[in-house]
């Protein structure tokens, strides 16, 4: 699929109607709830999801965004959209990398990166994260192939 780094984990998308806005194309804002979706599901995978933030009274937030959009998606296209750990200091912040393909045309639409630090739930404040964190996001943290931000 030709993905800027190894193992990604990944989600499909297909662009709906309700994603299209006045130029034709999936709107930007759309976009971002596609990211968030994205980091979601993986860290589901990895074992913490809203039960376990809560239990630890813990969670990611996001501080940042940077979004380069490459080329525009539209109705009805089936995207790929791919994202790997790629930096954390075991303590307070981690940055998640994505990549939104386009699988008939081989096209990365947009390459992102965000930056998440650990707040403590019931103060919303920063916080260090919990072991849980450590163990369940460091087990993903990737080395990059290439460098694409």
């Amino acid at each position: 699929m030709g993905w800027d780094r190894a193992t990604p984990f990944t989600i499909d998308l297909q662009v709906g109607a309700e994603d299209i806005d006045g130029l034709g194309h999936a709107n930007n804002a759309v976009y971002v709830t596609w990211l968030e979706r994205c980091a979601w599901r993986h860290s589901q995978r990895l074992g913490l999801d809203l039960v376990e933030y809560r239990r630890l009274d813990r969670a990611m937030a996001v501080v940042r965004h940077e979004i380069d959009y490459l080329a525009a998606a539209y109705e009805g296209d089936e995207l790929q959209l791919a994202t790997w750990i790629v930096d954390w200091d075991q303590r307070l912040r981690m940055t998640r990398h994505f990549q939104l393909k386009r699988p008939s045309d081989n096209a990365t639409l947009l390459r992102a990166q965000t930056t998440f630090v650990c707040i403590e739930l019931s103060t919303g404040k920063p916080k260090r994260m919990p072991a849980e964190f450590i163990e369940g996001y460091g087990s993903a943290i990737q080395l990059p192939a290439t460098t694409q931000i």
